[in-house]
């Protein structure tokens, strides 16, 4: 009889550094999911949370092609009548350029606990700096 073989939980956590100055919106954020999720692990299993922590400097840097730089629009919604807002990617970027990373990397995560635990585990900043340098992260470039 075979049985199923279930990874442990891996208890060290891995931390990656990604620039995301120049790089594209979707390419990036697709590459960034997979990780969180722990696609690039030889032990993926879909429901178990990975211990890869991601961070990403540079946000107010990241492209989008053709003419997405005034026809994307965000919304958003306080839940009372008449206050939907509607924002371009241009007004987003200068107002909050880390939302824009975030909303692209949450709409690729499960929709579910894990997926909102997994969204815990990302942390984006607008400039090159970032509080996180004693986790010695890894750096990776997503070309």
């Amino acid at each position: 009889m075979n049985k199923t073989y279930i990874p442990k939980k891996n208890k060290h956590s891995s931390w990656y550094l990604i620039d995301a100055k120049n790089q594209t919106l979707g390419r990036i954020c697709t590459n960034i999911a997979s990780i969180l999720k722990g696609k690039n692990n030889s032990s993926y299993t879909p429901n178990l949370i990975n211990n890869a922590h991601i961070i990403i400097i540079n946000a107010s840097c990241v492209k989008v092609s053709g003419e997405k730089q005034s026809q994307k629009i965000y919304y958003r919604h306080s839940g009372r009548p008449g206050s939907l807002k509607k924002e371009n990617f241009e007004q987003l970027q200068k107002r909050i350029p880390n939302r824009i990373i975030e909303k692209a990397v949450k709409g690729m995560l499960p929709k579910n606990i894990l997926g909102r635990k997994l969204f815990t585990h990302l942390k984006v900043y607008s400039g090159a700096l970032h509080p996180h340098k004693a986790q010695n992260p890894k750096i990776l470039s997503l070309n």
